[in-house]
């Protein structure tokens, strides 16, 4: 599917948009589990705009943010499905229009799901990955957008909503743009990200204090944390010019481990030169291991995940999950898949060279 865009998108579709969302006023926008930048993003900033539109609007997530999200404009205000279970199913039966947002399934928001299916409310889904199977009045795809925030500033500069969107919503279209891409180091590389980012500007934000906020503020644990995994238990492995980090549930207890903690560390051996992949394993619990991959180049993930690994993504950023599996197990599994692609890597890569500590 193309890039949507303001100048590509079909008038019907906004049309009908503008219908559905005019035409509600109990609005209820849900987003995927584990909600990263780009899911609250989205959610906090159409909220935003439709709250200044004099619309009822409750935002749910299916578990809590990461901490650092928190400090996002009315972060506080989201209803976390699993910690007010009867208040979040009164807002989804009551509403009359149900927005999902960074979704393509609704197995992704997790015990939520049966009560989005429940509801009679009209469906919109606005979102950036690949192969949305949801049923739905309306949906915006674009898996060539950088973020789910991006498309939805193309949407609502297409349905001439903008003057709806002060500074509190564009700081959390920004803040998903800039999460989902790695501080704009991936997926990028195109000219009308950064015409965005200067109407955002425009309208208030502050980028280098979002930056701060979200990424560049950090507990002393987390630092042990990510310390202790790349000192201890990164594994290099150079024939496939690959990387493998992980941690245990005793790991993620000794270090008083909270989620969010891990962000952005699975990025971490990227910058060792000849390294084309990083795969971040961490046992959330016994048997359950979460697995991110990062990768450079044309080196695609996202299908190595999908197929797997039960999961998905983007090219180079994707993630999925192992169940009833050791951490040893799952390393020993990457390390299959793993060469089973090596076949993929690009040509002439540089030696990954070990400068591994000689006791």
């Amino acid at each position: 599917m193309n890039r949507i865009t303001s100048q590509n998108v079909a008038p019907a579709d906004i049309r009908m948009l503008k219908s559905l969302i005019e035409g509600s006023n109990r609005i209820v926008v849900l987003c995927h589990q584990a909600p990263d930048g780009d899911a609250v993003g989205s959610s906090l900033a159409l909220a935003n705009v439709m709250k200044n539109m004099q619309k009822h609007v409750c935002v749910i997530t299916p578990d809590a943010p990461q901490k650092s999200l928190m400090k996002l404009p009315h972060a506080r205000e989201i209803l976390v499905a699993s910690h007010k279970t009867e208040a979040a199913q009164y807002f989804i039966s009551a509403a009359d229009l149900i927005v999902l947002l960074d979704l393509n399934d609704l197995k992704r928001i997790d015990r939520v799901g049966p009560l989005v299916e429940a509801s009679k409310a009209p469906r919109i889904v606005i979102d950036h990955h690949e192969g949305p199977d949801i049923k739905a009045d309306l949906i915006f795809s674009s898996p060539s957008s950088s973020s789910t925030c991006e498309l939805l500033y193309e949407l609502l500069e297409s349905a001439e909503w903008l003057e709806h969107l002060d500074s509190e919503g564009a700081t959390d279209i920004y803040c998903g743009m800039m999460t989902d891409t790695g501080n704009f180091s991936y997926n990028s590389n195109n000219p009308r990200l950064y015409h965005i980012i200067a109407s955002l500007i425009e309208r208030g934000i502050d980028k280098d204090d979002i930056y701060k906020k979200v990424w560049n503020v950090s507990s002393a644990s987390r630092l042990r944390l990510c310390g202790h995994a790349l000192s201890s238990k990164m594994e290099l492995l150079p024939e496939l010019h690959g990387a493998i980090l992980s941690l245990s549930c005793d790991d993620l207890t000794t270090h008083g481990y909270v989620r969010g903690d891990t962000e952005g560390l699975v990025n971490q051996p990227l910058a060792i030169p000849g390294i084309v992949w990083s795969v971040f394993l961490r046992e959330d619990e016994p048997g359950y291991i979460k697995v991110s991959m990062r990768s450079q180049g044309d080196f695609a993930v996202n299908e190595i995940c999908h197929t797997c690994f039960g999961g998905g993504g983007h090219v180079n950023a994707a993630g999925g999950e192992l169940r009833d599996s050791s951490l040893a197990e799952a390393i020993d599994k990457i390390k299959e898949v793993m060469n089973d692609h090596r076949h993929l890597l690009p040509p002439d890569l540089p030696r990954v060279i070990d400068n591994k500590i000689q006791k």
